[in-house]
């Protein structure tokens, strides 16, 4: 099964229900397929071998990504916010294309060799048309979607989704037509991200309306989930943190929101505890995935939440800091460099296998191991098989030959009660190669010293582990889905620590 085909069964279906709302109103099902249907016979009749997408959210994105899958080609988004000279370089590796540009977009690529550019409006005109016969499906590609990696240096990957790896997550994880009349996820994730994806293609097989939000922004966002009556929604780390600041400004709840997920990065446990007394209703799920993984591959779901919120035991409670436990589709192990499993609470490398896993990459040869993605996330099972992520691989920090992981130090960092988040990074050091240092955010009123926040550490973890300064910041650098920025925060600290003296 194909991506289109997923629209094909759900059409019928669904009939005249609304499945898609944004700025423009709102989208039937069988509007949806039949613009797609119309998409895909005019990209046929073009020698794109993409289909590209430089826009915000709205309709466009999913008429585009199955659309795409129509003419037998592959939907590429790319990142909008980028630096103009990146997201030609970016544009250009789409040719032979054509791309769908946002207002504002074609003045800041000019002509690319290779790619058709229309606007928006002029693509949606085309979705509109009344064509009497649209022409049947083209030749499937085996590739639905690309996305380029959001790396902070060097060349961006463009990892292949094919058409297997997201219809079997689909398949695997929603119910067809499984929505009441009445539910509604808020989409505000960018499209270019794997969530943003999996977002259509979960909430249009099981019947949920999609309401589009170009961008988030909290009182949007809040005031959307009102009007619209929204049932389900997800949002990473740094969203929900504002999401709740805004709730307690208006003094206002959620009281049709049932389910709220949350992934693409560390959560701080201060923000999950307040938003499980804020929301007591609301069901969470913490979602671990990548774009690789063609999104989740585990969760922590909302029992395995209010359980550990709710117990005194500290091993139970400290579940609320893991990524759950790996779905039933895949296959999640730990290994240590040499790719052999290691134990129990011992730390490693995540590697996953499955039908939605992917890890392959436009023009780069792939490692064989037998069907296992390498994450280059570090984690450990705990005894009950709960995952837990310690950051990434290439973040570790090498002092003295000891490699020290940056997500040990700032889980207990994160602990204190005046720190709201953190981050925890290497700077080059001419006698140890490199030295642990540390950005903070503080909670709002709350005061701490450096010290305090050192000795904090350093009565859980042993002194080479303990950050030899801190800075005290308003915010971290972060990108807009809410990921770290830990390259440029490296750099930042890198020259504001040039001359620092060991406190060790």
């Amino acid at each position: 099964m194909d991506v289109h085909e997923l629209l094909q069964v759900v059409a019928p279906a669904l009939g005249d229900r609304s499945v898609i709302t944004d700025a423009d109103g709102s989208l039937t099902a069988e509007a949806l397929d039949a613009g797609a249907a119309r998409i895909g016979a005019w990209l046929s009749s073009t020698d794109a071998r993409q289909l590209a997408l430089v826009d915000v959210n709205s309709r466009t994105v999913p008429l585009a990504l199955f659309g795409a899958s129509h003419a037998g080609v592959p939907f590429t988004p790319v990142n909008y916010r980028l630096a103009d000279d990146r997201l030609r370089a970016l544009l250009a590796r789409t040719a032979p294309s054509v791309a769908v540009l946002g207002d504002g977009v074609a003045e800041r690529v000019g002509d690319i060799h290779g790619v058709q550019m229309i606007s928006r409006q002029e693509f949606l005109a085309i979705a509109d048309h009344d064509a009497a016969d649209p022409a049947e499906p083209g030749e499937r590609s085996s590739t639905a979607v690309l996305l380029f990696t959001s790396g902070t240096t060097g060349e961006p990957k463009a990892a292949i989704l094919e058409h297997d790896n997201l219809t079997s997550y689909v398949l695997a994880t929603v119910e067809f037509a499984s929505s009441e009349d009445d539910e509604a996820t808020v989409v505000s994730v960018p499209p270019y991200h794997i969530a943003g994806v999996s977002a259509i293609l979960t909430a249009m097989f099981s019947g949920r309306r999609i309401v589009y939000l170009e961008s988030f922004e909290p009182a949007a966002w809040v005031s959307a989930v009102i009007d619209e009556k929204v049932t389900h929604a997800m949002v990473v780390p740094t969203m929900l943190g504002r999401i709740l600041d805004e709730l307690d400004r208006r003094g206002v709840g959620l009281p049709d929101l049932r389910t709220l997920s949350y992934g693409g990065g560390p959560m701080p446990l201060a923000v999950v505890e307040r938003a499980l007394t804020m929301l007591p209703h609301v069901a969470f799920v913490n979602a671990y995935g990548l774009t690789e993984t063609a999104s989740t591959i585990s969760i922590l779901g909302p029992d395995d939440h209010r359980i550990a919120f709710e117990s005194s035991d500290p091993v139970v409670r400290r579940r609320l800091g893991s990524v759950g436990r790996a779905l039933p589709s895949v296959e999640l192990t730990i290994r240590d460099p040499d790719g052999q499993l290691v134990g129990q609470n011992e730390q490693g490398e995540v590697w996953v296998r499955g039908s939605q896993v992917s890890g392959h990459y436009v023009g780069r040869d792939d490692d064989d191991n037998d069907g296992w993605f390498r994450t280059r996330d570090a984690g450990n099972f705990d005894d009950d098989g709960f995952l837990y992520l310690h950051g990434r691989l290439d973040d570790v920090i090498v002092r003295g030959g000891e490699n020290l992981s940056p997500g040990e130090i700032e889980s207990v960092m994160i602990d204190h009660p005046a720190v709201e988040s953190c981050a925890v990074v290497g700077v080059p050091d001419a006698e140890w190669g490199e030295r642990v240092v540390a950005a903070v955010v503080t909670r709002p009123a709350a005061e701490v010293t450096e010290d305090e926040l050192r000795d904090f550490v350093r009565s859980q973890l042993r002194s080479t582990k303990t950050p030899e300064r801190i800075q005290f910041r308003d915010e971290l650098p972060m990108n807009e889905t809410g990921k770290l920025l830990r390259r440029v925060l490296r750099d930042e600290l890198a020259v504001a620590f040039a001359a620092a003296p060991d406190l060790n």
